[in-house]
């Protein structure tokens, strides 16, 4: 493993499967989608079968409140261990740069660890590794359950960077074909396709370094955002996965509190995690809104009375005769313009805020949900990514109730978290569910 330990990152030696396994089986969608739709992962399921699988080396979001949860884990680790000593992987040092299409275009990514010491998920950390959104506290116990002791991890994380001169992915774009192509293949259920190149050599990996170090240079730090002397450093924003890197955080910072000797952990492989570096400019990139589905809700007539009474009635309703024409409504807005819909089964209709709590519409919204459920209004909420997801919730049950939410402007991350911290929780997300990253490469946690 080498250390970059300026740029906070390693460049580890990583895991693939082993030739002969079925890669239209080993990879599989993030485990925190389609977390209200068990007939995704049923499907998954079957398709799979007891085929060689990431799928087998991951916990389903969608079953974190099934009773078998200690026996699944278990299942988890023990498969982990089984995958090693049956030779299922072959390993690889180096980067990796990854294509992935998407509905925008070919996505371009670079496989790398990065230093947990120099990641802070708290809303105004000032590390060189941030969270973009609140972290919701109560989803890390039970995935540190699976990762503390794991043999493996299987990264879903994708990072970004603010490099409008694509100097750090652009080597490994423009000189691809010099680089060993490692896999060529489509995802399953028409997720799109994927292709893989170990950067293996010396000078791209060289070019790709230098552009990590003019993003990390201070001085063109400040310059770029016109912030005042002594601003920290922002190199690396969390895209997705943010709960997954906060539970590798965990762990890693219990590790070093039980060894007293600092150069016992110093290169520990639970120091860094494995994660996938975007680049914020990247066209095929599109911020799309995370929705929220309320579940049976104990008096949806009154949802809308409830919502006026919050706001201390400055608020705007409209009815809409579709879904689509409340979604034309709620994306048409101006950038100031503060909007949400409401979805229920027997129609749609548009909010807009008069008086927002919070600079942007989901934080306006959260700010008002919070508060619903302390009142205990509501059995369970789902953060739904996807217009067609939240759709199809709301039509399952009269008091299930929808929350479509505006897109936020990528160009406003970088900034917003510099000058203010962390953004309300699951404010965005890069894609569509069917375009999240797919758990494929692994990588040892214990040497």
């Amino acid at each position: 493993m080498k250390i970059f330990d300026s740029l906070a990152i390693s460049i580890p030696e990583i895991l693939l499967p082993a030739k002969g396994i079925d890669l239209t089986k080993w990879p599989v969608i993030a485990c925190d989608q389609y977390t209200s739709e068990p007939e995704y992962w049923e499907k998954v399921e079957a398709f799979v079968g007891q085929a060689p699988s990431t799928l087998h080396l991951i916990y389903p979001e969608v079953y974190l409140n099934t009773p078998d949860k200690e026996a699944r884990i278990a299942r988890i680790q023990a498969k982990m261990k089984e995958y090693l000593s049956q030779g299922i992987f072959q390993s690889v040092e180096g980067m990796l740069y990854v294509e992935r299409e998407t509905a925008h275009g070919w996505r371009k990514g670079l496989l790398l660890g990065v230093d947990l010491d120099k990641y802070d998920y708290n809303p105004k950390a000032s590390s060189l590794i941030r969270a973009t959104e609140g972290t919701i506290l109560e989803r890390i116990p039970p995935r540190v359950k699976i990762r503390e002791g794991a043999a493996l991890e299987v990264p879903h994380i994708m990072i970004l960077v603010d490099d409008a001169d694509n100097s750090v992915l652009g080597p490994a774009t423009d000189h691809r074909e010099k680089l060993r192509k490692l896999y060529d293949f489509d995802l399953m259920f028409n997720s799109g396709h994927i292709r893989g190149y170990l950067v293996n050599r010396p000078e791209v990996e060289k070019m790709i370094l230098s552009g990590l170090e003019k993003l990390a240079d201070q001085e063109k730090f400040l310059e770029k955002y016109s912030l005042p002397e002594g601003t920290p450093l922002l190199l690396f924003a969390m895209g997705d996965g943010n709960h997954s890197l906060a539970t590798a955080k965990t762990i890693w910072e219990k590790t070093k509190a039980s060894v007293k000797n600092p150069a016992a952990w110093k290169n520990s492989p639970l120091r860094y995690a494995l994660v996938e570096v975007v680049n914020l400019h990247d066209q095929s990139l599109v911020f799309e809104p995370i929705h929220r589905a309320l579940f049976e809700v104990k008096n949806p007539d009154n949802f809308i009375k409830d919502l006026k009474q919050f706001f201390a009635d400055a608020v705007e309703i409209r009815e809409h005769r579709s879904f689509e024409e409340l979604k034309d409504e709620i994306n048409s807005k101006k950038k100031f313009d503060q909007v949400t819909g409401i979805v229920l089964r027997s129609g749609f209709k548009s909010v807009r805020f008069l008086k927002p709590t919070y600079n942007l519409t989901v934080g306006t919204v959260q700010n008002f949900l919070d508060d619903y459920f302390k009142k205990q209004a509501a059995a369970g909420i789902d953060y739904v990514h996807g217009d067609d997801s939240l759709f199809n919730l709301v039509q399952k049950k009269d008091n299930n109730i929808g929350l479509y939410l505006p897109a936020m402007d990528k160009n406003e991350l970088f900034p917003t978290v510099i000058l203010d911290g962390a953004l309300p929780r699951k404010t965005f997300s890069m894609g569509e569910a069917w375009e999240k990253r797919f758990y494929l490469e692994a990588r040892k946690l214990a040497e």
